[in-house]
């Protein structure tokens, strides 16, 4: 059985992920020890509403301790005390423990097959609302609605964790800022009309679907943070989400095979690459609609958590692949057309873009999810902001590193130059021996 928690808390370890609103939910003929709903960082003036129906237990023997069946809250550091009374065999059951606020226990049902509980919470922490199950071989059908949030000063329900209360606005600012740096790109585009390439265009349009989708999850937010709903507004952010997702790793995809700067086409390998970068940002779309929409209750939930990051760590790997080849065929160019200086400013460009492409993708995966994990609950919305810093800072240089130029830097040189980049492609090669 401590074996069983023990992965049990794992599964909390990831709720970090889940949406904090008004949820409904349906389990059926489950037996599962421990399911995890929703997790919410309450302020003093927390609330927990919590309405069950429909419930059937596959044994309704008067001998069973339904004392050993119901909803309770619990923090992480919390939990893991549980766990260790069970491991030390102090208790059988997580609702037995002291470290737990019980919420319903199903020996006040009385036969009946819902109840409603109103649970107010006034110590600030971050919750996690668990149903446990403690009979083994029980199933449990039911029918679960929460809704957890907290109270401001003038008395107005705050469905959005105390962490994330100001994320509204802060993805309205980001959205702003993605609209000013679309209508500059749309005056450099003009200004610079007689060197405008296809690839232009293109980034032109990533930036208008990325402030899209930020807009799009400002309104999102926002209507959950006063409702507990987000009444379409979700539909319209995975549709933007789905689309600018796509259309980034085209981006990273055909500049890193130099397509509309180097040459105007593709080989075959890299229209493979987009061929499988497309379909697997389809599928992430889909994985993340499950895990937002379903909450960790559902027993595929992990299975989806998994898809979902195994995707994404291999769209990220896919989009390097082509820059690798770009630099490989640049050093190779740079050795044989005679004209080492605009090849080598070439490669210095590509290896420059690979470097940031590699820090972008690892920023944003990994420490802004160590930054979400480590963050006190009440300073969740930072990691956010630091994953829309980097992603910015990515957007401004490839803007301004591939931006239309009629006398590209990167591409006119002069003898002295030549002779200065022969000398170090052979010094390369000395240094590589």
């Amino acid at each position: 059985m401590a074996t069983t928690y023990l992965r049990l808390f794992s599964l909390l370890i990831l709720l970090s992920v889940a949406a904090a609103d008004i949820r409904s939910s349906e389990v059926r003929s489950d037996d599962r020890p421990i399911i995890p709903f929703d997790e919410f960082g309450f302020t003093h003036r927390g609330r927990l509403e919590l309405n069950v129906s429909q419930i059937a237990l596959s044994n309704t023997s008067p001998d069973l301790d339904l004392s050993n069946v119901g909803f309770f809250l619990c923090t992480r550091e919390s939990w893991m005390q549980v766990l260790q009374q069970i491991e030390d065999a102090e208790i059988t059951c997580a609702l037995k423990s002291d470290h737990i606020k019980p919420v319903y226990t199903f020996q006040s049902l009385n036969n009946a097959q819902r109840f409603d509980a109103v649970y107010q919470q006034s110590e600030a922490d971050q919750y996690t609302l668990v149903f446990a199950n403690c009979l083994q071989q029980l199933k449990v059908s039911m029918n679960v609605r929460s809704a957890m949030y907290n109270l401001d000063k003038s008395g107005r329900r705050d469905y959005l964790s105390a962490g994330k209360t100001i994320l509204p606005r802060v993805y309205f600012l980001f959205s702003l800022i993605y609209f000013t740096l679309a209508g500059a790109w749309i005056y450099l585009l003009y200004k610079k009309r007689l060197t405008v390439y296809g690839i232009h265009f293109f980034m032109l349009a990533v930036l208008i679907l990325k402030a899209l989708n930020l807009l799009c999850e400002a309104e999102d937010k926002s209507y959950i943070k006063r409702t507990g709903s987000a009444h379409g507004w979700d539909v319209l952010f995975y549709i933007f989400s789905f689309l600018k997702g796509i259309t980034l790793f085209s981006l990273i995809v055909l500049i890193g095979t130099g397509w509309s700067f180097l040459k105007p086409y593709l080989q075959d390998k890299e229209k493979k690459v987009l061929m499988i970068v497309i379909p697997l940002q389809v599928v992430a779309n889909i994985a993340q609609v499950v895990i937002d929409e379903t909450g960790p209750y559902g027993q595929d939930w992990v299975t989806w958590k998994q898809i979902f990051l195994l995707v994404d760590v291999v769209c990220c790997c896919a989009v390097l692949f082509p820059i690798v080849w770009s630099i490989k065929n640049l050093r190779e160019a740079a050795r044989t057309d005679g004209k080492a200086a605009v090849n080598l400013l070439k490669l210095t460009l590509f290896r420059q873009y690979y470097i940031v492409v590699i820090c972008y993708i690892y920023f944003t995966r990994v420490v802004v999810y160590a930054l979400e994990t480590i963050t006190s609950y009440r300073y969740l919305w930072t990691s956010v902001v630091a994953g829309e810093l980097a992603t910015l800072a990515f957007y401004v240089f490839t803007g301004l590193k591939f931006k239309p130029e009629a006398h590209n830097p990167y591409f006119v040189v002069d003898d002295e130059e030549e002779e200065a980049a022969a000398e170090a492609l052979k010094l390369e090669d000395e240094f590589e021996l």
